[in-house]
């Protein structure tokens, strides 16, 4: 159960932060948010705040934030058509009754002859049965379609995508991946604050009984500062030596108490997945820094991201297969081990995620937020837009393979896991 909570969590957390990032970067440009969403398929819960619907949905493969223009809008108001008008105090039109006009009594219903609903915000028609008296309405920027006696609210041409300037596009989905390295940020500095964060140097902060590190003598606050006469000054230094010595004696120099002393350490010979390296059974020391946190916090997301962009492009060439791909499935069994090992291991794997969402979400592929970035990116040289419609169909051919994609990676896991 505690595997479950967390994952429900990781996977709220993770996703919520990147939509949010679209939804604020959405509003401050002025777009129209339709719809902020968690996970896809049937809504489970749902309301409405401040223009936007927020919803949690059944499956947990992402979420969205549905902008006004990104998709065809909801409703095409054509002549000849009857709809009913409401009307609000100021005398436009803040309701368009679509169908199931007879329950709306108090309605004007009207025969259209000309609606613009992107520009000129204006409705002309007749009314039924009087087509010598023509009638021109205001319409409210913020009115409503009623359809099936649900509401959905206009979107003018300035409260959509298109509209906004490319800096502002391409900031508007930019914003997701964004928050994302920033959450990743967050977490570490929070991890930092609590366990603290790695000394630099080569000191010892416990060493593991029975282990060659405490046959060989070294101490809790020894620091290793020379091995075979070479200096060394890092722990990474260290380690990278003791690795690539397996059963091979070293002679380490160590400062302990102000003091040098010389000990010789043989790294027992550890195998893993058919290649050996050493190990000698030390611990690595953490100090607490408010500055060395923060400093921590953007390293270890700078690194991480390093590490996943090398995993990628091995991908991509061939290096790694693709049954190294982890989904839901695969994702949910790593977080059972991480969760217990410790909240500490548990937030670090959160951190890591994180990392790998906004990564992921930037590669120029079809329907990702870095495909359609790139779509933008073309616009801004070519000087005007690729047509929609031929873009919605890129973006839908790409989002059918993601989801082809998902599915096998899914298989894979469970595959990996049951069979």
């Amino acid at each position: 159960m505690n595997t479950v909570i967390a994952f429900i969590f990781m996977f709220g957390l993770l996703v919520f932060v990147h939509e949010f990032g679209h939804l604020i970067f959405a509003k401050r440009a002025g777009m129209l948010a339709r719809e902020f969403a968690i996970g896809f398929g049937p809504k489970i819960f749902a309301f409405t705040k401040n223009e936007t619907v927020y919803t949690i949905r059944l499956l947990p493969v992402g979420g969205y934030v549905r902008v006004a223009g990104e998709d065809p809008e909801i409703v095409e108001l054509k002549a000849g058509q009857h709809v009913g008008l409401e009307f609000n105090e100021a005398g436009k039109v803040n309701k368009i009754i679509v169908n199931n006009k007879s329950k709306h009594p108090y309605a004007r219903v009207i025969e259209i002859e000309h609606a613009d609903l992107d520009h000129q915000l204006v409705i002309q028609g007749y009314e039924i049965d009087e087509e010598d008296n023509r009638l021109n309405f205001e319409v409210d920027p913020k009115a409503f379609y009623v359809m099936d006696e649900k509401e959905t609210q206009i979107a003018p041409y300035d409260r959509q995508f298109a509209s906004k300037s490319v800096p502002q596009r391409a900031m508007q989905l930019f914003a997701g991946p964004m928050m994302n390295f920033l959450l990743a940020i967050l977490i570490f500095i929070i991890v930092g604050l609590i366990q603290g964060v790695p000394v630099e140097r080569a000191v010892v902060s416990g060493v593991q009984d029975g282990s060659p590190a405490d046959e060989a003598g070294l101490q809790k606050g020894d620091e290793i500062v020379q091995i075979e006469g070479n200096s060394i000054s890092t722990w990474d230094e260290f380690t990278e030596i003791v690795r690539e010595n397996p059963d091979n004696e070293l002679n380490m120099t160590v400062q302990r108490n102000g003091e040098t002393e010389s000990l010789s350490v043989t790294p027992k010979v550890i195998e893993s997945q058919g290649v050996e390296y050493g190990q000698v059974g030390v611990q690595r020391a953490f100090e607490k820094s408010v500055p060395g946190t923060l400093k921590y916090g953007v390293t270890q997301t700078y690194d991480t991201t390093k590490l996943i962009l090398t995993n990628l492009g091995m991908l991509v060439t061939g290096q790694l297969p693709i049954e190294t791909l982890s989904g839901p499935v695969g994702i949910y069994d790593a977080t059972d081990q991480f969760v217990q090992a410790g909240i500490m291991t548990f937030l670090m794997w959160t951190a890591i995620l994180s990392v790998n969402l906004g990564i992921v979400n930037l590669v120029p592929l079809p329907a990702l937020d870095g495909g359609r970035l790139l779509f933008v990116g073309i616009e801004a040289v070519r000087g005007k837009p690729i047509d929609p419609q031929k873009e919605g169909v890129v973006h839908f051919v790409g989002f059918a393979l993601l989801m082809l994609l998902m599915i096998v990676v899914t298989w894979n896991d469970i595959q990996r896991l049951f069979l």
